[in-house]
């Protein structure tokens, strides 16, 4: 059977500020800009979860889409949908959730529970219409 690509739309709102707390309040606004507000700003961010796999006979499904959608829901949207980045999300304890940041981090909470008839290929994450950012996954090159 031919390998397919299927996506998955959801969304989220969360609030985030992007900052290092080593760097002087000059630095973070310089580099970040508005994003550095100590009041934070949100986002109504969508993300597209693609999987990659072979088109199932019976079903004529690589995944049913359902079912990402669940897994998506259960690994993810439960923990950001109406949150703030920062400080209620234990998985991005630590990090500054950039748009790069945030992505890499859902890929690493999905990517364990895909079934084993597909790969996770990409998450896209889109902060604004504007401006997004796409994971593959581990650079796997030596």
């Amino acid at each position: 059977m031919p390998n397919v690509l299927a996506t998955r739309l959801v969304h989220f709102s969360a609030a985030h500020r992007l900052y290092r707390p080593d760097w002087s309040p000059e630095r973070n606004a310089e580099v970040f800009g508005d994003c550095s507000n100590p009041n934070w700003h949100g986002h109504n961010y969508e993300l597209e979860v693609t999987v990659e796999g072979a088109v199932d006979p019976e079903t004529g499904f690589v995944m049913d889409l359902k079912d990402l959608k669940e897994l998506v829901q259960e690994r993810v949207i439960v923990d950001v949908d109406h949150k703030n980045l920062n400080t209620e999300v234990p998985w991005l304890e630590g990090v500054n959730p950039s748009t790069e940041n945030v992505a890499v981090a859902i890929w690493d909470r999905l990517a364990g529970g895909m079934p084993s008839s597909v790969r996770l290929a990409k998450v896209l994450l889109r902060e604004t219409p504007r401006n997004w950012v796409e994971y593959t996954g581990p650079d796997d090159r030596a």
